[in-house]
């Protein structure tokens, strides 16, 4: 779902939703996902394999998110979550574009 192999990806936080109660769990995730900006992402935990998140995630944010298994279970599932786009690209010169000519 991503095209960047695993070891490319440098998550901003790892979530780890294991201790948490079930209720909690994927609220967290979408909020821990609308914090990251474009091309960002973080790494989930969880002691059973999110596909339901997933398809929470197919259903609401189609084409804006990638979902990359980093350990694939059996005894914790290990989840790369990126959000879609590429980054704002940082100036390298002075200018703040503001049109000021200078």
């Amino acid at each position: 779902m991503t095209h960047a192999t695993v070891q490319d990806l440098k998550p901003v936080v790892t979530v780890d939703l294991r201790s948490l109660p079930r209720p909690q769990r994927h609220t967290l995730v979408f909020r821990q996902y609308d914090a990251l900006g474009p091309g960002e992402c973080f790494e989930l935990i969880n002691d059973h394999d999110p596909l339901g998140l997933l398809y929470q995630f197919q259903q609401t944010l189609p084409g804006q998110f990638s979902w990359t298994y980093r350990v694939p279970g059996p005894i914790d599932w290990h989840v790369i979550v990126g959000k879609e786009g590429e980054p704002e690209e940082v100036r390298k010169d002075d200018c703040c574009g503001g049109g000021c000519g200078g």
